[in-house]
C-alpha cells in the first residue's frame, strides 16, 4: 500500500515538472514584437495616467446668450377667411352632422309626417307588427331622400361644397346652405303653429317670414307635419272603419256574439286594401303633397 501511494506521488510530481517546463519555453519563445507592443502599451497607460494623477482644470466659463433677433414681418394668423379647411376640420365637421343627423331627420325633413301616415296605415288595416317598423322607418327614409333630394343638392351647392374648397367661410356657407331648408320648412308650415311658437317664447312678430328664428321654424313645421299626417290617418281610417262596422254588425245579427268582429274584418280589409293599391295610393299622396307647394 505504501508503495502505491509512493508510486502515484512521483507520477504527479513528473507531471508537474513536465508543465512548468513547457510555460517557460513558451515565454522564452515570445517574439520580441511581441513584448517591445506591452512595453509601448505601458508606457501609453502610464502616460495617459499622468494628467489624471495631477490637478484638475478649472472648468470653462459658459458662453453669453446671443441676444433676440429683431422680426423680419409682422405675422399673422388666419382663423376665419375665405380658406380651404384642413382635413381635420373637415373630419370634425363629418362627424358632428353623423352625430346630430337623426334630430336633422326627424325634425327638418319630411320624414315624420311619412312614418306617422305609414303607422297609421298600419293600425287601421288592424296589423300591430306587420309591416315591422324596421321596415316603415326604412321606406320613410328613402322616401325622404327622394323628396329632399333638390332642397338637399341645393343645401350641397350652396353652402357645403364652397365651404369645402375655401371660397366662403364657415357663416357664409352655414347661412347660404339654410336657405332651401328655410324655404321647404316654410312652405309646408302653417301661419298658425308660427303664431302659436312666437306667443310662447313671448317674441314679437317678425316683419316678414325669413325673419322668423330657426328656434322658431322648426318646431313649427314639426306641428304642422304631424297635423298633416292625422289628417291623412283619419282619411285612411274611414273605408276600414266601415268595414269593420259592417262586419260587426253582421256577426251580431247571427247571432255569434262570441266571435272577434276583428278576426272576420282583417281578410276583407287586407282584400280592399290589396286590389286598390293601397300602399301606391299613400306613398303618391305623400309625394305629391310636398310637390303641390
Amino acid at each position: 500500500m505504501r508503495l502505491l501511494l509512493l508510486l502515484i506521488a512521483t507520477v504527479v510530481a513528473g507531471i508537474a515538472v513536465l508543465t512548468l517546463g513547457t510555460g517557460s519555453a513558451s515565454a522564452a519563445t515570445v517574439p520580441d514584437s511581441v513584448s517591445h507592443a506591452v512595453v509601448a502599451g505601458d508606457r501609453q497607460a502610464v502616460q495617459l495616467a499622468a494628467p489624471l494623477a495631477g490637478p484638475r482644470a478649472a472648468p470653462a466659463s459658459p458662453a453669453a446668450p446671443a441676444g433676440p433677433s429683431s422680426p423680419t414681418g409682422p405675422t399673422t394668423i388666419d382663423v376665419g377667411g375665405n380658406t380651404k379647411p384642413s382635413t381635420s376640420i373637415t373630419i370634425l365637421l363629418l362627424l358632428t352632422v353623423i352625430s346630430v343627423a337623426p334630430s336633422l331627420l326627424l325634425m327638418m325633413t319630411s320624414f315624420t309626417k311619412i312614418f306617422v301616415v305609414l303607422s297609421l296605415t298600419r293600425n287601421a288595416l288592424g296589423l300591430q307588427t306587420v309591416p315591422p317598423n324596421q321596415v316603415l322607418a326604412g321606406l320613410s327614409l328613402f322616401l325622404s331622400m327622394f323628396i329632399m333630394g333638390p332642397v338637399l343638392s341645393k343645401v350641397n351647392e350652396l353652402g357645403i361644397q364652397p365651404y369645402i374648397h375655401g371660397t366662403k367661410n364657415q357663416q357664409t356657407a352655414f347661412h347660404d346652405g339654410m336657405v332651401p331648408l328655410r324655404v321647404f320648412m316654410t312652405a309646408h308650415t302653417r301661419p298658425e303653429e308660427i303664431a302659436l311658437m312666437l306667443r310662447a317664447a313671448k317674441l314679437p312678430n317678425p316683419e316678414k317670414i325669413s325673419d322668423v328664428g330657426l328656434t322658431t321654424l322648426i318646431p313649427a313645421f314639426v306641428l304642422s307635419e304631424l297635423r298633416s299626417a292625422m289628417i291623412i290617418g283619419f282619411v285612411i281610417f274611414i273605408p276600414f272603419l266601415v268595414i269593420d262596422l259592417v262586419v260587426s254588425s253582421s256577426l251580431m245579427s247571427l247571432g255569434m256574439m262570441m266571435l272577434p268582429p276583428v278576426s272576420v274584418s282583417l281578410p276583407f280589409k287586407l282584400l280592399l286594401f290589396v286590389l286598390v293599391d293601397g300602399w301606391g295610393l299613400i306613398i303618391t299622396a305623400l309625394v305629391q303633397s310636398y310637390n303641390s307647394s
